[in-house]
């Protein structure tokens, strides 16, 4: 790996927060102070995975030659949940996409793969953190995503190039989830804590040697894992002096699992400087340590959304509305039929519609949307930005989330569509609102996810 490492990041966390102190008066328990990120009730790790891909592009437009998606949360078993990421972003198709899916080292495995390649890779890990109401991981998680493009000076400038990479593995059972079931089960939370500590600091070491560097001369030391007592017990037992311990973010996102080392790291890079050595340490059935430096490249490099901004931003989402979305609190669903099972023949026919939003344009310089037959023009329009002209709020129409706030926009450069409007409360809209694309999930119906493409308000600071 030596001579490759990172060219570009991007972070998606979902706009809507939970209040840890509404928790403990409705469930008797848990809770506490701070809040976390909540996915909406149409994104999923996919589609996160897609928002923080986006953003790394946006900020590094770049060729890869392939892409791996990993998540503890997969929308999908016994396919790729990749290929949506990959349609989602109209990659090439001589682009390999792989999954690394059902742990949170998984993620870990994916950067090392992508790291150990040969050309540009892009590695996309987004988790939602749930747990029972009441109980620690419920207040503890957090829902978000992050990409991280990587690859060698032949790809593009490196910002943080890799000095070494230690791996540990361990068996031992202090975390478990069987399929099918809502949450993880723990074991006592110390033992964990002991055998990651032990591992962690090992592990550390054996980097930090590999590198040539010692503890005082490590600039940001970052470490992630689901354990957080062994998280601090590792930076605690590190050597690396508090003040260059990298904030986990516990208090205003949460833990995003999978998709936490790749975010932690993403937020160090936007605030050290060049030179600046990077050790990020992940605590999962082992230890992995990756040691980076920073390059001079990293100091005119610019994220599209920086994760502080993001990290500052959001609204208030209800205790109650966030059991609703995540299936915790059964609720009387919409009187109306539900969708239908979506056309597997259909979609694909219309893949570059339905995942890529391209429309056609013709030799008039007018923008069709949904594409014309008879226009063999096509005009991507995912990036595009557009105006409300028009809008109503159905609170009829079946949704899991009721009222519908579906809207006419008109976009910059030409094409009008009727759109779902998401991240929104319906007393909020106006018209001539500006709003951006956003990847989402319609609904599921017989197991079969319906993504498409949304509308949400442009505001600063958050994803596009």
């Amino acid at each position: 790996m030596r001579g490759r490492g990172i060219l570009g990041w991007g972070v998606h966390l979902p706009y809507r927060r939970l209040d840890l102190a509404a928790i403990a008066p409705v469930a008797g328990s848990g809770g506490g102070r701070g809040r976390r990120t909540v996915a909406c009730y149409d994104e999923d790790s996919t589609t996160m995975g897609v928002a923080a891909a986006r953003s790394a592009l946006r900020a590094t437009p770049m060729d890869i030659s392939s892409l791996w998606f990993s998540t503890t949360e997969p929308a999908y078993l016994d396919r790729t949940n990749a290929t949506a990421v990959h349609a989602a972003l109209r990659l090439d198709r001589n682009v390999a996409a792989y999954d690394a899916i059902g742990s949170v080292r998984g993620a870990l495995g994916a950067l090392r793969a992508g790291l150990a390649g040969d050309g540009a890779c892009l590695v996309v890990a987004g988790d939602l953190r749930t747990g029972l109401p009441g109980g620690p991981d419920e207040a503890a998680g957090g829902d978000g995503a992050a990409a991280l493009l990587v690859g060698s000076g032949d790809d593009g400038p490196v910002l943080a190039e890799v000095l070494g990479w230690t791996s540990l593995t361990e068996e031992f059972v202090d975390r478990w989830r069987t399929p099918g079931a809502p949450a993880a089960r723990l074991w006592e939370e110390r033992f964990g804590e002991t055998r990651y500590t032990t591992l962690g600091t090992e592990a550390l070491k054996l980097a930090l040697d590999e590198a040539g560097l010692e503890p005082g001369g490590v600039d940001r030391l970052i470490v992630a894992g689901l354990n957080g007592r062994a998280a601090r017990a590792v930076a605690a037992h590190s050597g690396v002096a508090p003040a260059q311990v990298a904030d986990r973010l516990e208090g205003t996102v949460g833990n995003t699992g999978a998709a936490q080392p790749a975010m932690l790291l993403a937020a160090a890079l936007e605030t050290v400087e060049p030179g600046a050595s990077v050790v990020l340490v992940s605590l999962s059935d082992g230890a992995d340590v990756v040691v980076l430096r920073a390059t001079d490249a990293l100091a005119s490099y610019r994220p599209a959304f920086p994760v502080a901004a993001q990290a500052a931003a959001g609204a208030a989402v209800s205790y109650g509305r966030y059991l609703a979305w995540r299936g915790l609190l059964p609720v009387e669903p919409p009187r109306r039929p539900e969708p239908g099972r979506t056309s597997s023949s259909a979609a694909n026919r219309n893949a570059e519609w339905k995942f890529g939003f391209v429309g056609s344009v013709g030799a008039d310089g007018d923008v069709q949307l949904p594409p014309s037959l008879l226009q063999d023009a096509r005009h991507p329009m995912a990036d595009a930005i557009g105006t409300v002209v028009t809008f109503t709020v159905d609170r009829m129409a079946y949704s899991p989330s009721p009222p519908v706030v579906f809207a006419v926009v008109d976009f910059d450069g030409g094409g009008r569509l009727p759109v779902e409007l998401t991240d929104v409360d319906a007393d909020e809209v106006a018209v001539g609102d500006r709003v951006e694309m956003t990847f989402r999930r319609l609904f599921t119906a017989d197991g079969i996810h319906n993504y498409f493409w949304k509308a949400r308000p442009v505001r600063g600071g958050e994803e596009s």
